[in-house]
């Protein structure tokens, strides 16, 4: 890595807090850190310097331009290497408005500092072997998570997870490739021989456990960005009712006049652990007025492009032509029927015939708030984000994902190779390709043009 991205000498400082808590702050990482602090942060005690403090200690004091106070805060000094980056840095807390965080900045850009690239604290630790690259991303989608799962999954990547299980990979590959070469290079030396039916067995115990990474991808997404999904049915079953339920407030008007719902009303919301970018849509009949067609086609169209559709149906009466249209629809799809006005006394809807054409049912009463959880519980199921097991890694991003199966294909590549009884450094030449896209993955073969796009969305003061 350090031959790849040169390491920068200077110091660096940004603003590390969004604007308008109660506390901001103001990170300076570099060999100068403590000196520019002390520059413009003043402890309370006068007998203490800052460029003597001791790592991971703090202390109370005043922030000054000359002989203007600008603020009170508190400074935190950490000492390289033991700190983020792994560099010297200083911590310079104040109160968090926009205007203060601005100031304190200036005063450190004033003293010495220069302001940060985005991402370019993360970069440093990078650089300084704090954090492997898949680590960094892991920071970004820390800062992203938005729900529960999405963040342990985040932590999980944040502490090495996925570069522990593609390293378990790559060591073993390593060792064969190291085997192979040994035998061929030096047969006069007492080297044990290179069994093909070994070579054969590690090669598809990586491959194996490279389609576990890879299989986790989609899941890992849906946790990090969520996922398209629409809410469609006939007229009054329900649909905006829910679309305010999932919602927490009023999206969607509500009446009991058909066709209310006449364009897509759209909203993100959480269910169970699941992002959906969710969509409520005109409810699904023939009908003369022209706006309300248009809102039907649009209706359609939707219902054809979402990952996820949530299909209403009134418990209350028997399912009509248009709801049998529907369902007929949904086969292949990954839909969800949805069983409302569960909470009036009769039941005339064919759940039956609703579960053979979906991928499982819900029983809810949109209007009473009941069923959301199992409604949360089915939709984690069907994405597979209830299966994950973050701590064994799991694939987070394109990048990584292409890295992977350029992998799984040089593998498959050697398979084949031993499989047409090729000579053995025909397969570790396989096994090679395998290795450097793997070591590509988790940065330690990464050009700087894959380190600049892995950072170019950072936020700055990360």
């Amino acid at each position: 890595m350090a031959r790849i991205l040169a390491q920068e000498q200077d110091t660096i400082a940004a603003i590390a807090t969004g604007q308008g808590g109660g506390i901001g702050m103001v990170r300076l990482s570099g060999p100068e850190s403590l000196a520019v602090a002390g520059r413009v942060f003043f402890p309370r005690d006068r007998g203490r310097q800052v460029e003597a403090m001791g790592g991971y200690t703090g202390a109370y004091g005043q922030f000054r331009e000359g002989e203007t106070v600008v603020d009170d805060g508190v400074l935190f000094a950490y000492r390289a290497p033991k700190s983020y980056t792994g560099e010297e840095m200083a911590e310079l807390c104040c109160h968090g408005g926009g205007y203060v965080m601005e100031r304190v900045l200036a005063l450190c850009l004033g003293a010495g500092a220069r302001l940060a690239r985005p991402g370019e604290f993360t970069r440093r630790a990078l650089q300084n072997g704090k954090l492997s690259l898949t680590q960094a991303e892991g920071v970004a989608d820390i800062i992203s998570a938005q729900s529960g799962q999405a963040l342990c999954a985040a932590r999980e990547l944040r502490q090495g997870a996925l570069h522990r299980a593609v390293m378990g990979v790559a060591d073993r590959l390593t060792d064969t490739a190291a085997h192979i070469a040994a035998w061929i290079d030096y047969p006069e030396e007492d080297v044990e021989e290179v069994l093909v039916t070994e070579v054969e067995e590690v090669l598809c115990a990586c491959r194996r456990e490279l389609d576990r990474l890879t299989g986790s991808y989609h899941a890992g997404r849906v946790l990090r960005e969520g996922i398209s999904a629409a809410i469609v049915g006939s007229p009054n079953v329900g649909k905006s009712t829910l679309m305010n339920l999932l919602a927490g407030e009023e999206k969607s008007i509500v009446t009991e006049i058909p066709g209310t719902t006449r364009d897509v009303i759209r909203e993100q919301v959480r269910v169970g652990e699941v992002l959906l970018n969710l969509s409520d849509t005109a409810g699904l009949r023939q009908t003369d007025n022209r706006v309300e067609m248009l809102g039907v086609a649009r209706s359609l169209e939707l219902l054809d492009r979402s990952s996820l559709v949530l299909a209403v149906f009134d418990a209350g009466r028997e399912l009509d032509a248009g709801d049998i249209d529907l369902l007929k629809r949904l086969d292949g799809r990954l839909a969800i029927g949805v069983l409302n006005k569960c909470d009036l006394p009769l039941r005339r809807a064919d759940g039956g015939m609703i579960r053979r054409h979906t991928r499982g049912m819900v029983e809810l009463s949109a209007k009473a708030g009941t069923g959301v959880e199992e409604l949360g519980r089915l939709v984690g199921e069907l994405t597979g984000t209830a299966g994950l097991d973050p701590s064994a890694g799991i694939i987070a991003n394109q990048r990584q994902l292409s890295c992977a199966l350029r992998a799984v294909q040089s593998l498959d590549e050697g398979l084949e190779a031993l499989g047409w009884g090729q000579t053995l450094d025909a397969v570790s030449v396989c096994v090679e390709e395998a290795l450097d896209s793997l070591l590509e993955l988790t940065g330690q073969r990464a050009n700087a043009e894959i380190i600049d796009r892995v950072f170019e969305n950072f936020c700055v003061g990360k």
